[in-house]
Order: structure tokens, then sequence, then C-alpha cells
């Protein structure tokens, strides 16, 4: 049986890595089933009227950050309280989605998938500069540090961090002293910084309606 989060993919046509080591693989199920649910493998997708396609772009970034629609919603509106101020919105909206510490967490490679960090964020296992935060959501900022809670260092997922850590490529705007076991955040990235499978002034179109 295909997975509910296997099935996100498929419908929106592009691969979100929702489930971390899997999607990776050969199991896929974009791979072995690219096409939407329901449909025949060689069945076209129905072409998209325009705020179709803005819609689909819309849930393509709200289902890869794992955020609710009330939450996307109010990140989106922030950022156009700013629009045609010379801000950059896109990569401001990108900056509020990273910087929150389910995805910090994803990030430094600590979890899997980001529904994996937000367990772990929820249940307590991370310091932000020394004080316990358990809200998914909670907005990170440049210089912040990111450790591991002295109580939850041995939690398998967590136990073994400079090993994970040999084998991840960090971001380049993030970093990570593993004599001190803890993450930073030198600074927010940009949209350049991140390969958002989304095209986002659709989502802002989409707002604007």
């Amino acid at each position: 049986m295909i997975n509910a989060k296997c099935k996100i993919c498929r419908r929106l046509g592009e691969k979100l890595f929702l489930k971390g080591d899997k999607c990776m693989s050969a199991k896929c199920a974009m791979v072995k089933r690219p096409f939407a649910p329901g449909q025949k493998a060689k069945k076209r997708r129905s072409a998209l009227t325009e705020f179709g396609r803005e819609m689909r772009e819309k849930q393509k970034a709200k289902k890869w950050y794992n955020v609710s629609e009330l939450q996307f919603k109010k990140y989106v509106f922030e950022v156009m309280e700013n629009r045609g101020k010379g801000v950059d919105v896109v990569s401001s909206l990108i900056q509020k989605l990273e910087s929150r510490l389910d995805n910090i967490v994803f990030r430094m490679g600590w979890a899997k998938s980001r529904s994996q960090a937000r367990l772990l964020v929820t249940h307590g296992h991370f310091l932000v500069n020394g004080k316990k935060v358990d809200v998914p959501s909670y907005r990170t900022k440049a210089n912040d540090i990111i450790s591991v809670r002295p109580g939850s260092k041995g939690k398998e997922n967590l136990k073994d961090l400079i090993g994970v850590m040999k084998k991840y490529s960090l971001p380049k705007w993030l970093s990570f002293d593993e004599n001190k076991l803890e993450g930073k955040i030198i600074r927010l990235p940009s949209a350049e910084d991140i390969q958002v499978p989304a095209e986002i002034s659709s989502i802002f179109e989409h707002y604007s309606r």
C-alpha cells in the first residue's frame, strides 16, 4: 500500500522528499508510479487553469516545508506587507520558512525528514542558545546556536552526530562544531541558496486574488 505522503508527491507531480531516505531509493513512489493517484501509467495529467497552477505551486511549498495552511498563509501575508518596498519577497518568504526550528534541525542533518524533525522538536530534544525549545515553528535567527539537550544525546537518532555529520553535506549558511556538538546559523539563506520545488512568485499571485 502506497503511503499517503507518497500520494502527495504523485498528485503534485513533484518529488518532495517527504519520506527521507526512501525518496532517494528505487522504492520511491515517484520512480515506480510517476503519475497521479487513480491514473493509468500512460494517461497525461489534465491541463491546469492559472488558478489551479498557482494552487499547485502553493501546495508544493507547503508540503515541502511541512506547515499547515494557516501557518503558511501567515508567512505569505507577513511578507506581502513589504511588497513594493524594495524587499526581495521571495527570499523573505524562504527565510521565514527556513528559519523554523524544525527546518533547521532537518537542514543540520539531524533528522531524515521535516516531519521527523518536527516530532523531535516537539518532544523537547533541542536547545536554542542553551534554552529548551519544543515549538517547531520557533523562528531562529543568525548566530543562534542549536544543540541537542543533554538528556537526549543517547536517543537513537541523535547519539552519533559526529558520524552523521561526516557523511552529510551541510548547507553553507550553517556550521557544526564537532567538539561542542552544536550547530550554528551563520546567516539566513537567500533564494539562491535554496532550491524550493515550487514557483514562489505564483504563490504570491495566488494569495493576491
